[in-house]
């Protein structure tokens, strides 16, 4: 229903309202990274912006700097970017020769994007608070990726693509020791899995996605600043995953959508009020709907996970 509705969205709506929407597409993408890290492996990264602004600051440098604004290249760099900053963070925050608590995870995050944030301010090679205005559009071969229809398919595209490959893993017996994880570390330790390394691992996966969607982001915008990094970025996809519901995956696509277009009609219809107006609606979704918009068609089955083939009880298997 969503893929159709977003398939030919760009033939009904507005062209500024389809610059809009790949807008979305892109934050999308962002709310996937982090649905990774906390719906599944119980990781409450505050500052996943991080890698989002990373890769966005990464391929506007190149494309000022190397003239280089190639698909086949600035994707693959902040995929990378985003892959090693995640690697990095990671390699302090869980694989220590103690388990860390959520508490400490969470504060390393959120001191990683602001210690960044802080930097780009500084820093006059990267804009200051300015940031990198005026990058060139994106290209595939010659042609130019300007805002418009083509650029929202591609990040259509690479959404669906993402997700598919995410819900792929995540069915997989190594999802299922994410779930397990999320719902009982300690039980998951004791049979076998290393739990610090299966943080580590998802960990770096996300960063990847956020890095690719903080990409997209830059071109798309023409522009980066430091708010790409800093720990408001970081909120606002918490916002997205917490109002969709989290561990679902879809649960983040969701989330995004409802809270960017009513943020987009409320700022409209209600110039004065309209912060006050969505945050009490938050507010209400998260009271009395804790698992979030997607627990009205979905189970919590769906959020833990399932692996294998069901036995049907009363066969041989129940003997």
């Amino acid at each position: 229903m969503l893929l159709l509705a977003g398939l030919f969205s760009p033939t009904l709506l507005p062209d500024y309202i389809t610059i809009y929407a790949t807008r979305v597409l892109i934050l999308c993408l962002f709310a996937i990274s982090f649905d990774l890290v906390w719906g599944y492996a119980g990781i409450l990264s505050l500052g996943q912006s991080l890698f989002f602004g990373l890769g966005g600051y990464a391929v506007a440098l190149i494309a000022r700097d190397a003239n280089i604004a190639s698909i086949f290249v600035v994707l693959p760099v902040g995929f990378i970017v985003g892959l090693v900053a995640a690697l990095l963070l990671a390699g302090f925050l869980l694989l220590g020769r103690h388990p860390t608590s959520v508490v400490f995870v969470s504060l390393g995050t959120m001191t990683g994007a602001y210690a960044a944030d802080r930097f780009a301010r500084g820093s006059q090679y990267l804009g200051g608070q300015n940031g990198i205005p005026s990058i060139q559009p994106m290209t595939i071969g010659t042609y130019e990726l300007n805002e418009g229809p083509i650029f929202y398919y591609l990040a259509l595209g690479i959404l669906v693509l993402v997700y598919l490959l995410c819900r792929f893993m995540l069915r997989s017996q190594f999802g299922l020791a994410l779930a397990g994880l999320r719902e009982n570390e300690q039980r998951i330790a004791f049979f076998g899995y290393r739990a610090q390394h299966l943080k580590a691992i998802i960990f770096a996966v996300s960063g990847a996605i956020a890095g690719v969607a903080g990409s997209l982001y830059a071109f798309h915008e023409g522009f980066v600043w430091t708010n790409m990094l800093g720990v408001v970025m970081s909120t606002q996809v918490v916002l997205y995953v917490l109002f969709g519901g989290s561990g679902t995956l879809v649960g983040a696509v969701i989330g995004t959508l409802v809270i960017e277009a009513m943020g987009y009609w409320l700022s409209n219809a209600f110039q004065d009020v309209w912060p006050i107006m969505l945050g009490v609606l938050l507010l209400l979704v998260i009271m009395f709907r804790p698992a979030g918009l997607i627990s009205f068609v979905l189970s919590e089955r769906e959020r833990v996970g399932s692996f294998g083939r069901l036995e049907k009880r009363g066969g041989h298997g129940a003997a």
